[in-house]
């Protein structure tokens, strides 16, 4: 069927709770989705598609025709699509791939015995420990024991590789015992196996019980260096139990989730606690969502269709659309109460948090990026009103000495870092005196013409997500006429100093918002506040140098600056170039008796 034959049978369809099934030309299904109002929902797919996101917009390309059951309530129509989603997992349905197995810990069977962490048994000559359902807390459990009993986690091989080399950074920094540089026997290394063993079955407090016991007998025995041993592989299990409090709930269970929205990529994130401990974090890197409610509602409903295990507790960072709806299904699905919470304060916001600092660090290492200027950005954002965080940001800035040798300085950030091979400075050209406001209309405006004029390969050609310039409310209202002319839908604002010249404010058409209090954001903003003035006030001392010069040496016929630069070099000052000679000028590289007789009867006459 063609769009307009799809909108037409859609309009057909009655205002009903139901299930949409879209199909591509094989018949197949692409995607399944419900609604209160199926009339509605489905027509809104064909015609424009100015409000639809990328990823629908190549659905709907593809759908040749569809079907749809009517239900009683929404609720019920929530039931069927998730069922039907199960069933047939189709192509647009798909944000969360479940791709979680069990997982082991390997305990390997050789001379010299391994501890690692893995997916399957696949090995007759090795011992296993599990399986767990955490790969979380598989790979923790494994990178604690090693660091407690002090085993390698390398790739050397043993005793190939025993008493060969000189230790690595964790040997010198006494994080293992350094079997590749003899710093243990094979004995002591393989007893020290057997208990880090013991302890993964055991667990920390059967294992402490057992080593104090040892500790005490090595002690009578005066086998003082043993029993430091004894002591030392205590407090690191005691430390560790302390450090796993840290990271802990007053409630016996409970599921985190949090979701960042970028400019391409978005991130939805989950940490799990049973028993008031976490012990469980997933993540999955998806495209960026028009709509972060909405996409809350999609994922988190998706997660608990590949869990069977839902918590009574769920702690949520941020809208969810239909949350009565989804907190309906998922108390029917788990067959008692259930909460949805969207915390505040204490330590429960502290969790929702750590769980959005995660979700910035995962889609920050797949950017290139750090966590903290996501997050920064993500906060600037929002502070603004923007419609998504500002992933390239110009900023502006005018330096002169008292009227004289006007010039402005661009910098770019982007992803929130400087961008240097954008930047740009600009010679103001419209007039002379002091006029910062003008300068900056002339600036904004020159930049603005390069972007309709010039070629592909241009930095110029790429519009800014924000325009950040030094100055305040009368600098913005300088330059929106300008965005407005050359039709361009970009948010200007001012950056604003104290009288100790530091950034205090967000300058905008109408007022300011203070930002002392949002840490991150006052942190990335005073960044390019400094970084813009440091690159203008460097351009316009080298322009004003310049400008000096012209009121001498370039002033003289036929010096230029190759010229001026060697007579300086020799002479060093310029009272030393006016008490020279026309010989000693002449003796100077690159000038001339002609150059000589002119410098000397313009300092002289």
């Amino acid at each position: 069927m063609t769009e307009k034959e799809l909108r037409k049978k859609a309009m057909a369809l009655p205002l009903n709770p139901g299930v949409y099934i879209m199909k591509n030309k094989e018949k197949k299904i692409i995607y399944i989705g419900k609604a209160k109002a199926l009339k509605n929902r489905v027509s809104s797919y064909f015609g424009s598609h100015s409000n639809h996101s990328t990823k629908v917009i190549r659905m709907v390309e593809n759908v040749d025709d569809f079907d749809y059951i009517l239900c009683d309530t929404e609720f019920e129509a929530l039931v069927l699509e998730c069922s039907l989603i199960k069933q047939h997992m189709p192509k647009y349905n798909i944000l969360l791939k479940d791709d979680k197995g069990y997982n082991y810990i390997k305990v390997t069977k050789e001379e010299f015995p391994r501890i690692r962490e893995c997916y399957r048994m696949d090995d007759e000559n090795a011992e296993y420990i599990g399986p767990f359902i955490s790969t979380f807390s598989v790979k923790r459990a494994v990178e604690e024991t090693l660091k407690i009993f002090k085993l390698p986690s390398c790739n050397k091989k043993f005793p190939r590789d025993y008493g060969k080399s000189r230790p690595c950074l964790n040997g010198f920094m006494g994080l293992c015992s350094a079997p590749c540089n003899a710093g243990i026997t094979k004995e002591e290394y393989v007893k020290s196996v057997e208990d880090a063993v013991a302890f993964l079955k055991g667990g920390s407090a059967k294992t402490v019980k057992e080593m104090q016991a040892r500790m005490e007998k090595y002690s009578e025995e005066l086998e003082f260096e043993k029993a430091a041993k004894m002591r030392d592989r205590i407090k690191a299990i005691k430390n560790l139990d302390e450090k796993q409090k840290v990271v802990s709930i007053n409630v016996p269970e409970e599921d985190v989730f949090a979701f960042v929205n970028a400019n391409k990529k978005a991130c939805f994130e989950v940490i799990r606690f049973k028993n008031g401990r976490l012990y469980d974090s997933e993540h999955w890197l998806i495209d960026s969502v028009d709509s972060s409610s909405e996409a809350r509602f999609e994922l988190i409903e998706r997660y608990y269709s590949m869990r069977d295990y839902i918590p009574s507790r769920i702690a949520v960072d941020g809208e969810i659309d239909d949350e009565e709806l989804l907190h309906d299904y998922l108390e029917h699905k788990r067959g008692k109460k259930l909460e949805i919470v969207h915390p505040q304060k204490g330590e429960h916001l502290k969790i929702v948090n750590l769980c959005i600092k995660n979700a910035n660090e995962h889609l920050a290492q797949q950017q290139g990026r750090l966590g903290k200027e996501i997050a920064a950005l993500e906060e600037l954002g929002e502070l603004l009103g923007l419609p998504k965080p500002p992933e390239y940001i110009e900023s502006y800035d005018i330096s002169h000495t008292f009227g004289a040798d006007n010039v402005a300085g661009m910098v770019v950030f982007h992803n929130g870092r400087p961008m240097k091979k954008a930047y740009k400075r600009f010679s103001i050209k419209g007039f002379d005196g002091q006029n910062d406001v003008g300068s900056m209309n002339e600036v904004l405006e020159r930049r603005f013409n390069h972007y309709y004029n010039d070629d592909e390969e241009s930095t110029f050609t790429i519009l800014p997500d924000l325009i950040l310039l030094d100055g305040g409310e009368p600098q913005v209202n300088a330059v929106l006429p300008v965005i407005k002319k050359m039709n361009l839908d970009i948010p200007v604002f001012g950056m604003v100093k104290d009288n100790k010249h530091r950034t205090r404010a967000i300058a905008y058409d109408g007022g300011e918002i203070t930002i002392n209090s949002h840490r991150a954001v006052f942190t990335l903003v005073s960044t390019i506040q400094e970084e813009v003035h440091r690159f203008a006030i460097t351009y316009h001392h080298k322009k004003h140098q310049k400008s000096s010069f012209s009121s001498g040496l370039f002033k003289i016929d036929g010096i230029g600056e190759k010229k001026a630069k060697a007579l300086l070099k020799r002479f060093k000052t310029i009272g030393a170039i006016k008490a020279a000679s026309v010989e000693e000028l002449q003796d100077v590289q690159g000038i001339t008796e002609k150059n000589a007789m002119d410098i000397y009867k313009y300092y002289n006459s």
